[in-house]
């Protein structure tokens, strides 16, 4: 397993090794121990597993929560998918920075998304997303910005409107969002 460190301290990209010959292929998605050793979820327990299917142009965020922040490790199983993840913590020296990878089914790349960032994904294919999560999904904790905010500039990988859902429309920009600060509390 190889990490690569992104501009977002703690953000990382995890390249599992990838086990293959003539029946096909072996990785592994988590090893606490490993994992740890590399600083993903460190002192954290995943407690919750999801995974979601996107048609192609899907674009779901950004989302994160407040007060029960989850860190998020995210793979794609089938498909491909430009995941970006934005640091929205009030107080951060690269607060509403963002960083953007490819992950797919066939580069088998996984990202580590700490708590206090948000996180969202466009469909570059019929996609299916697996997730690890370090907090359990909160409906009242539940927090979005908008995907296209100006004021990220967003570089996404579009072929077209993407297909948005009408709560993620609606999200608020960066500077009228509810965000958790760099020490913890809600502003």
């Amino acid at each position: 397993m190889n990490t690569r460190e992104t501009a977002l301290p703690g953000v990382l990209i995890v390249e599992p090794a990838v086990h293959a010959d003539a029946r096909g292929w072996f990785v592994e998605t988590f090893h606490a121990a490993r994992y740890a050793s590399a600083g993903i979820a460190a002192g954290l327990t995943f407690v919750q597993d999801n995974l979601s299917s996107s048609a192609r142009g899907t674009l779901r965020g950004l989302h994160y929560q407040v007060m029960r922040s989850q860190g998020k490790l995210v793979w794609v199983t089938r498909g491909e998918v430009f995941d970006v993840v934005v640091d929205v913590r009030r107080g951060s020296p690269t607060f509403g920075e963002w960083v953007g990878t490819t992950l797919s089914a066939a580069n088998h790349r996984q990202l580590w998304v700490p708590p206090g960032f948000a996180h969202g994904f466009y469909a570059v294919s019929e996609a299916d997303v697996a997730y690890k999560v370090t907090e359990s999904y909160s409906p009242e904790h539940e927090r979005a910005i908008r995907w296209d905010d100006p004021a990220l500039g967003i570089r996404w990988p579009l072929a077209g409107a993407p297909l948005v859902s009408p709560k993620d429309a609606a999200a608020p920009y960066l500077p009228d969002a509810e965000l958790t600060s760099v020490a913890g509390g809600v502003r």
